[in-house]
């Protein structure tokens, strides 16, 4: 592959991934958003990394696994932290700590 074809293939990828995001920002950038549609739009953040997560922790090797699972034990802390303190970077923090030492069990 040729220094000008990766350069075009870079580009290629930039305008394809840049589309969707400046498409949005523009049509709703004119018009007024109507309130039920921005309060259900709260949402989804949360349920998108809820989805993403809690596939994760339960999930393993195609499975449902609930016994004697360690990013159980790890979740309900870390939502206990995040719920207590409101602070993602502890969250985070203390959720990297307690994989990692309940692993080592």
């Amino acid at each position: 592959m040729t220094s000008w074809s990766l350069f075009l293939l870079v580009l290629g990828l930039f305008v394809v991934s840049y589309i969707p995001r400046v498409i949005p920002m523009l049509y709703f950038s004119k018009r007024k958003v109507p309130t039920w549609f921005s309060d259900w739009m709260k949402y989804v953040p949360v349920a998108l990394f809820a989805a993403l997560s809690f596939k994760d922790v339960f999930i393993t090797h195609e499975h449902l696994d609930l016994m004697w699972n360690v990013k159980i034990i790890a979740m309900a802390l870390v939502l206990g932290i995040a719920y207590k303190t409101k602070s993602m970077a502890l969250s985070v923090i203390v959720g990297l700590l307690a994989i990692f030492l309940l692993s080592m069990i």
